[in-house]
């Protein structure tokens, strides 16, 4: 399986790469019909998001179908673009404000909502920790792989990571999910400035456009972060296609596509756990 075309079991991607027997991930897709999903239209099928206006009651149908898939209770996080990150607990209540999850617990999925934002699923190479971060180009450039990597020791001192274990940057695995795609994401030049503050090499990852915009390589972007914090066994999207959300409606919920066209967007979740 290439990395230009995500492995696939139905309408959920199922991450191909080389991680320990005892952790499972997927990536759910928007639902391709009724059977997939309780929402309706505009958030058909497979809705996860709680506040993008669906019906409620479609909301927990389509959580409840997750969990019941996955076979461990997904933790859905009050993700705000920001840098926090969520240890999860056995007790640990849906709607924290966080836009990362991390646990060494067994049965409790960590999870990101998506609409074009980058999900990236992180773990180490004996599974002893997963991780899941919501990396849109905020947080990406505030840092929230750089917060979630401290719970990968040497990363950052264990108090300031209550699960941190040692575990060398190498031994770090992560899986970037499907986002917008390098030919959708148009940004302003303010966008590109704050990347370039910090590296001057993130230049080969916009391109520029007619009238001052630029379109933005997402996951390239996140690539050279990890690369820059010695992550460097990392998998998934590569920025072609089939990974891009707002190229592929069938399968994939778009904020930047639907929500003004159709008057709303679903939410898509990227799901990490032990078992």
């Amino acid at each position: 399986m290439t990395a230009s075309h995500p492995a696939v079991d139905g309408d959920w991607l199922v991450p191909d790469w080389p991680a320990p027997a005892g952790v499972r991930a997927c990536f759910t897709g928007r639902g391709r019909s009724a059977v997939d999903g309780a929402s309706a239209p505009p958030w058909a099928h497979l809705n996860l998001g709680d506040h993008v206006g669906d019906a409620p009651v479609a909301v927990a149908a389509n959580r409840a179908r997750l969990g019941a898939a996955i076979g461990a209770r997904p933790v859905f996080l009050n993700q705000v673009h920001g840098t926090a990150v969520l240890t999860l607990a056995p007790d640990s209540a849906d709607g924290a404000t966080a836009d990362a999850a991390a646990t060494r617990a067994p049965r409790l999925a960590c999870t990101v909502m998506v609409a074009d934002c980058l999900p990236v699923l992180l773990t180490d190479r004996q599974g002893a920790v997963v991780a899941a971060a919501h990396a849109g180009w905020r947080g990406l450039a505030g840092g929230v792989l750089e917060q979630v990597l401290k719970y990968f020791q040497p990363f950052a001192p264990v108090q300031e990571a209550p699960t941190a274990i040692n575990i060398e940057a190498n031994e770090v695995l992560a899986w970037l999910g499907p986002c917008i795609g390098p030919t959708a994401f148009e940004v302003g030049p303010e966008v590109r400035a704050v990347f370039l503050s910090t590296d001057a090499g993130a230049d080969r990852c916009f391109a520029a456009q007619p009238g001052g915009k630029f379109l933005a390589d997402l996951p390239a972007l996140a690539r050279r972060r990890l690369a820059a914090l010695g992550v460097t066994r990392v998998y998934g999207n590569d920025g072609s296609l089939p990974w891009c959300t707002v190229s592929q409606p069938a399968r994939y919920h778009s904020y930047r596509r639907d929500e003004r066209a159709q008057g709303g967007s679903g939410r898509m979740a990227a799901c990490i756990w032990r078992v």
